[in-house]
């Protein structure tokens, strides 16, 4: 099991000066004596070009580079509080600044081996393709930060205010574990003739313990097995004295919150297939090799934060159009969707690229309230780096701009998985073929697609405890 440890350094970030506006001191000297207007050779305006902002991301991702290989493939840290191992992330390029003459800034992703990703703040000094770091700052923690920059607007300098006990709660993530009752119901529809019926089973798994304390359902019942991705299903025949009737199942659910973990005896070859609606290949190759390369992304994990970000950058969260189906060509061609296109969207990215990704879908459970009503189903993604499997959940990240680091590398332990995996075949399988994922019910009266109405409830168990 994955527990997660929170390092909030006991100390005072010191007043880091940030020197802008120094040129005033080369304005000055020029204008001083009109005859050094004839400057000297070495002094050329090539010489004293401006520091490109290209320039400082090569000489940050150098010295990590260079950190790396000392540590035998890790880049370690270690302070009064923490110490790690880490791997390169991200550098984030919109925060990379030229702070005066020789001097730099630059903000860089790091993740340790169970996903953790701090935000990490690096001062440097010297000249491109010689950089070196002066001080390294540990500044967020899994998108929650230890301090924040303030700026003095007498002494026009930056300085660090700490902040005490960040939270994510309002934004939806229960951190650590969650305990609650979970209510599925189904509400039949007018039954004509024969009928068949597919429901999800939720299971147990290291990150879920599941129990089902009633289930309630008409028909002959059986539960049936999924064997690609080990669903459990189950199948109800039903005939027309069951319409209008209900289905209801109740689940005790103890989650923790998921983050990189390893997983034996894995296949990842079906990880890196196409399927019916999240192809491999084509287009999807074309895009993923142009945005890893324009990031500069070099192995796994930097190429999978390469394609969350810009999914994340390029896609609009809306119900609308076809949404719902996890077409990830219709993600592609449309820029919108809900959470199935975004995550199909980059699975299809994700195994072009040749880094294996699956499906999962389920309920998130609210975190600002203790029981009630649950809007729908919701999915995520994982992908596979490192030796481990990293959770991702990208709409959230796009929705909540804020913890978008967070959702690359962990779920919040306030969610239910129903069922793996896409384009299931179940035995007895629909006529209508495989499911595409299966969140909702499957009805088949007489051969056709039926309709359902599907409903979700909670309550959460010792709230406030």
């Amino acid at each position: 099991m994955f527990t997660k440890q929170n390092h909030i350094p006991n100390r005072m970030h010191k007043s880091i000066p940030l020197f802008i506006g120094l040129f005033l001191l080369l304005l000055a000297a020029c204008q001083s004596n009109k005859e050094k207007t004839a400057i000297q050779p070495d002094e050329t305006d090539q010489g004293r070009k401006k520091v490109t902002i290209k320039e400082v991301e090569q000489g940050i991702r150098a010295s990590i580079a260079a950190r790396t290989q000392e540590g035998d493939g890790y880049f370690n840290f270690k302070n009064d509080t923490v110490d790690l191992r880490l791997k390169l992330v991200r550098v984030h390029t919109e925060y990379l600044s030229v702070l005066g003459p020789n001097k730099f800034f630059a903000c860089v992703d790091l993740a340790t081996e169970n996903g953790d990703v701090y935000d990490m703040d690096f001062f440097l000094k010297g000249v491109p393709g010689d950089m070196q770091v002066t001080k390294t700052d540990l500044h967020k923690l899994n998108g929650k930060p230890y301090y924040t920059w303030k700026k003095d607007k007498v002494k026009k300098t930056w300085f660090t205010v700490q902040v005490q006990d960040a939270s994510n709660d309002l934004l939806g993530v229960v951190e650590g574990k969650d305990h609650f009752t979970f209510t599925y119901e189904v509400q039949l529809p007018e039954i004509s003739g024969s009928a068949e019926m597919w429901l999800p089973i939720a299971q147990s798994d290291r990150f879920q313990k599941i129990e089902i304390i009633s289930l309630q359902a008409p028909g002959k019942q059986e539960m049936i097995q999924e064997d690609e991705y080990g669903n459990t299903i189950l199948y109800l025949q039903l005939l027309p004295e069951h319409s209008s009737q209900e289905i209801t199942i109740n689940y005790r659910v103890e989650r923790e919150e998921k983050a990189a973990y390893p997983e034996e005896d894995s296949d990842l070859s079906k990880y890196l297939e196409g399927t019916f609606l999240m192809p491999v290949g084509d287009r999807f190759s074309v895009i993923a090799e142009t945005v890893i390369s324009e990031k500069q992304a070099n192995t796994p994990l930097t190429k999978a934060r390469a394609l969350y970000d810009y999914i994340i950058d390029n896609m609009r969260y809306a119900k609308e159009g076809i949404y719902g189906t996890g077409d990830a060509n219709y993600a592609c061609d449309s820029k919108s969707g809900n959470c199935t296109e975004f995550h199909s969207f980059f699975i299809s990215l994700s195994r072009s690229a040749g880094i294996p990704a699956r499906f999962a879908v389920g309920a998130a459970i609210p975190s600002e309230r203790n029981e009630g009503g649950v809007d729908g189903y919701h999915c995520w993604a994982e992908f596979y780096a490192e030796g481990k499997w990293w959770p991702v959940d990208i709409s959230e990240g796009n929705k909540y701009t804020a913890l978008a680091t967070y959702y690359f590398g962990h779920h919040p332990a306030n969610r239910i998985e129903f069922s793996r995996g896409r384009d299931l075949a179940p035995d007895p399988t629909p006529l209508s073929g495989p499911i595409n994922f299966l969140a909702y019910p499957v009805l088949e009266i007489e051969g056709a697609p039926g309709y359902v109405e599907t409903t979700f409830s909670f309550i959460r168990a010792n709230p406030g405890s």
